[in-house]
């Protein structure tokens, strides 16, 4: 049997930890059934959802403890229903709560734990993304319980027609200790409007190269023209140019469109992570040498500041407007 730690928002199960259910219920190779623990608030609905992507029995930690995270305090809860159940496994999503709340379960119990997992040969063996995603090794989880996150996207979260769910709730017991590190206070974010991105069958992507913030209306445009999305390198947000929601890379999301068009973007690893799985590239980029262009299948030398408005304007004349 194995436990899946299920991060939740205010419609339910977040997509990262469906992902992960659908990985421990499908890819898992030593099978059995799938549990899943739920700590602080319940959404309503979730135990059905859960159910509804093959999880047999959904374990709900409640108490004053779990009215705010903590990672110390979440792994408590997490470690006590794997002691009640006899888990032999116990997977998170590759989040950044996710990995917290398994790397303190690992130090408990004194276990190895793998992250970034995207696949599982053969029993308790795992290969997982490391080097920024750019090599896979294999792993094996020689430790009881066998712990490791799933990489986001590894695989698509799918349901299936199964038998619903049965609720346990439970409080489990929590010490002080635990409760040093807690959030206190959190603020609204962005909106996630990284849906569209992931989807799309046409990316256009822009990084250093495009200057600045003023500097992005080529590929907006070409985006627009290819019915496609804007994806932007790491470096783009950190200067605060474009949104975090376009961030293609490690960091950001994983896409797999049929074009990808990376515009100024070296090619770091941390960005071909995310967008390896593309399955034409056509890189524009002023040096002949970057990563990405020795990557791409075709690669245009060049300022993308003179190429790009040049593809719009023959694309529109083509079009006739």
């Amino acid at each position: 049997m194995i436990l899946v730690f299920v991060e939740t928002e205010s419609s339910g199960a977040t997509e990262a930890s469906l992902e992960t259910v659908t990985f421990a219920r499908d890819v898992w190779s030593e099978g059995g059934p799938v549990h899943a623990v739920v700590v602080g608030a319940l959404p309503d609905g979730i135990v059905e959802q859960l159910g509804r992507y093959g999880v047999s029995e959904v374990h709900h930690a409640v108490g004053d403890a779990f009215s705010a995270y903590g990672g110390a305090a979440w792994a408590a809860a997490v470690q006590a229903v794997r002691q009640t159940t006899g888990s032999v496994a116990v997977t998170v999503s590759g989040s950044p709560r996710g990995n917290e709340v398994l790397a303190h379960v690992a130090a408990r119990l004194g276990v190895a734990m793998a992250a970034n997992v995207v696949g599982c040969p053969s029993p308790f063996v795992v290969t997982r993304q490391v080097v920024g995603g750019a090599v896979l090794e294999e792993m094996r989880l020689d430790d009881r319980p066998a712990l490791f996150s799933v990489a986001g996207h590894a695989v698509e979260a799918a349901a299936v027609e199964g038998a619903p769910a049965t609720l346990h709730e439970f409080v489990p017991e929590v010490a002080e200790a635990d409760l040093v590190a807690r959030v206190v206070a959190t603020e609204p974010g962005e909106p996630d409007r990284s849906g569209s991105l992931r989807s799309a069958r046409v990316v256009v992507g822009a990084g250093r190269g495009a200057g600045g913030a003023d500097g992005f209306d080529g590929v907006v445009e070409l985006a627009g023209l290819l019915d496609g999305a804007l994806g932007v390198s790491r470096v783009v947000t950190s200067l605060g140019w474009r949104p975090h929601h376009e961030q293609v890379g490690q960091t950001g999301s994983r896409i797999s469109p049929e074009v990808y068009i990376p515009c100024g973007i070296s090619g770091a690893i941390q960005h071909w992570a995310g967008c390896a799985s593309s399955k034409t590239i056509v890189a524009i980029n002023t040096d002949a040498d970057a990563p990405m262009m020795t990557k791409a299948t075709y690669a245009v030398v060049g300022d993308m500041h003179e190429i790009v408005p040049a593809i719009n304007a023959e694309i529109r004349r083509r079009r006739g407007g």
